[in-house]
């Protein structure tokens, strides 16, 4: 079989920075600052930084609103912040993510902002499905008591290195996201600013992230918090790097890291020409897939 004909497009230079967020924003701002730099000191040609879920504030139900600001690049704090970092190092800069306030309707998001590499906002997610687990003998967290869920997938150009999509976290259990950015928008690459916590991340962490990229065929980055046991929210860390044969090509401890890897785009006609699941999906058969449904009782 040949291969399949996709754009050339150019590999992409990426850091992933593992932080830990207290309850200090400002210094919780510095910090991302500090490790940007020191990421463009060890690698100087790094094109795109990724900071990791909640970077600017406590990962706790009840600090959302009280850390939440509006996303504006002229009143928004961390907005300010992202877009000055982004043009001041000439780098796409995938925002982790934060707690959002609507000020129309006072609701509260965990959203992700992109930007380019002159500040520009081009990206925007709010987190589609919210964390609203009880593990027996494990954790219970339920993001619904304060936050609300987007209502789009996600996906934008970064330019000369092609589409990517973007999810956040809990995003990447559901595979239609992932699904649809590489569907529609020919996504070489699945962002994830993520916060697995020690029980779902031995789960379930490394798992979904090498079944999306089995799934689609693309690369999968996911940016954790580091681990902070001293905090309420005990992250699980790991940040990681999977290439469209769902290979771990690059993987993060728990602590404070600056992870680097590169993705690829050549990778992918090979890939996608071994196994054409591409062009084999039966739409005849599945093509109400996405309708609405009542889920069967359990």
């Amino acid at each position: 079989m040949s291969l399949i004909k996709l754009p050339l497009l150019k590999p992409l230079k990426i850091a992933l920075l593992q932080l830990s967020a207290g309850a200090n924003k400002q210094t919780n701002l510095l910090n991302v600052e500090n490790h940007v730099a020191e990421a463009l000191k060890l690698r100087p040609d790094t094109d795109l930084i990724m900071l990791p879920e909640c970077f600017n504030s406590p990962y706790a139900v009840d600090k959302f609103r009280e850390y939440s600001e509006v996303v504006s690049v002229k009143d928004g704090e961390t907005t300010k912040f992202l877009s000055n970092l982004a043009k001041s190092n000439n780098v796409f800069l995938v925002g982790g993510s934060i707690p959002e306030l609507d000020p129309v309707s006072n609701q509260i998001y965990n959203t992700s902002l992109t930007f380019d590499r002159n500040g520009e906002l081009i990206g925007k997610h709010r987190k589609a499905h919210l964390f609203d687990i009880d593990i027996k003998g494990g954790i219970r967290f339920k993001e619904s008591d304060s936050l609300s869920p987007g209502n789009k997938a996600s996906y934008f150009n970064l330019n000369e290195f092609g589409n990517i999509g973007l999810g956040i976290c809990y995003d990447i259990r559901f595979p239609e996201l992932a699904a649809i950015a590489q569907r529609k928008a020919n996504a070489f690459a699945m962002f994830y600013p993520g916060a697995f916590n020690t029980t779902t991340g031995p789960l379930h962490w490394h798992l979904l992230a090498r079944s999306r990229a089995v799934d689609n065929q693309f690369f999968v980055v996911l940016c954790s918090p580091a681990r902070d046991l001293s905090s309420s929210y005990h992250a699980y860390g790991h940040s990681l790097v999977v290439d469209p044969n769902g290979n771990i090509v690059a993987e993060a401890g728990t602590d404070e890291e600056i992870l680097f890897a590169e993705l690829d785009p050549s990778l992918l006609p090979t890939v996608r020409s071994s196994i054409p699941i591409t062009f084999q999906r039966r739409f005849d058969i599945y093509d109400d897939v996405a309708s609405s449904y009542t889920p069967a009782a359990n």
